[in-house]
């Protein structure tokens, strides 16, 4: 019996591609274009097999039904195996990496609920107790602003990151490191010194008696305040040591400047001590008995304004005996100057530290 070869088309398959939802932005996409398009082969062509494989019900030969046609294996099984595999990779890692920015946003969202809870009760408690081993005794006023609490948070901040500088320093002035690679950090500890004016001045308009009571500094720190920071002469006579070797040309530039210095801070202070006497003469002003004291504190918060002028020049002069150091100094010599500086306060809050924790003792 004659047998006939015929030939069926069969349409070509798509295969479903996992398509993750909620993608954030283009993050997502980057995967799937690695990963190239839908595979779809073309038409296949499925002949018949010459010999019957299959009867019928009532025994005689018969044509495989077009299902089973229909489902036999492709001709390229290896290579559709292989792009489903590429497709469940990229959709487990779209997964994983929306699973990781989830994460990302819930603990950026907690550490600013727990910022949010520390501000408003510093608000409500009149004060910031900050982690610093020398906490103020006294604490600050009931209507203390946020923008003295957010200083307190923002000086502690300072020291940390001073702290990390200083052990930076420390580091590369003991190895073999370049020039370059110092001056850059001699850059930033005194772009680190600047901020800090900055935050200081800005506090100064809120409560200028905070800044120059140096509440925000350890006890030890406060003893040799000076109009709310250190004073630049009596600094540069601790730092000189530390510049050795040094040529005659910058023993007397440092010379000059430690002079220079001393004459500024003499005349801050007249003014200082011109305000402290103009301010008691108007507190004082009135006669005895009046039970008004209106005209008085009126005439007083006006003066006390200067005040936070006396503030930014004695920042100012610290700022320029900065740069002039700077300017009169080898890179190496600013290194170890700047290490000397940022170890002095080390030491001081140390102190005080010791001083605060000591054990009475019976001597």
């Amino acid at each position: 019996m004659n047998t006939t070869t015929s030939s069926h088309f069969v349409p070509p398959k798509r295969f479903e591609i996992y398509d993750p939802l909620n993608q954030i932005g283009t993050m997502w996409e980057e995967s799937f274009k690695n990963n190239g398009g839908f595979y779809t082969p073309n038409s296949i062509i499925i002949p018949t097999n010459d010999k019957p494989n299959s009867l019928s019900e009532d025994g005689t030969e018969g044509t495989p039904h077009k299902f089973d046609q229909e489902a036999s294996p492709s001709r390229h099984p290896d290579k559709t195996q292989r792009r489903l595999a590429q497709n469940r990779e990229a959709a487990r890692k779209s997964r994983l990496r929306k699973k990781a920015y989830v994460q990302q946003l819930e603990t950026s969202r907690l550490k600013l609920i727990h910022l949010e809870q520390e501000l408003d009760r510093a608000r409500q408690q009149g004060f910031y107790a900050s982690n610093r081993v020398d906490t103020n005794p006294l604490g600050f006023s009931d209507n203390m602003s946020s923008g003295i609490v957010a200083f307190e948070m923002e000086y502690e901040h300072w020291v940390k990151e001073q702290n990390r500088q200083i052990r930076e320093l420390r580091t590369v002035l003991n190895g073999q490191v370049s020039d370059v690679d110092i001056h850059l950090l001699v850059d930033n500890a005194m772009k680190h010194y600047f901020q800090l004016f900055r935050m200081k001045s800005a506090a100064a308009k809120l409560d200028v008696f905070y800044i120059m009571s140096g509440m925000w500094k350890t006890s030890a720190e406060r003893f040799f305040l000076w109009i709310g920071g250190f004073r630049p002469s009596e600094l540069l006579k601790v730092l000189l040591p530390h510049f050795d070797p040094m040529m005659d040309q910058q023993v007397l530039d440092v010379c000059n400047l430690r002079q220079s210095c001393q004459q500024a801070e003499d005349a801050v202070s007249q003014g200082m001590e011109k305000l402290q006497h103009t301010l008691a003469e108007s507190v004082a002003a009135g006669e005895l008995g009046e039970g008004s004291y209106v005209p008085q504190i009126t005439c007083a918060m006006e003066r006390l304004e200067a005040l936070v002028s006396f503030v930014n020049q004695a920042d100012h002069l610290r700022h320029e005996t900065l740069q002039q150091m700077h300017r009169i100094l080898t890179t190496r010599q600013a290194a170890r100057g700047l290490l000397a500086l940022g170890e002095y306060f080390q030491r001081l809050r140390a102190l005080s530290s010791s001083w605060e924790t000591r054990q009475c003792q019976p001597t």
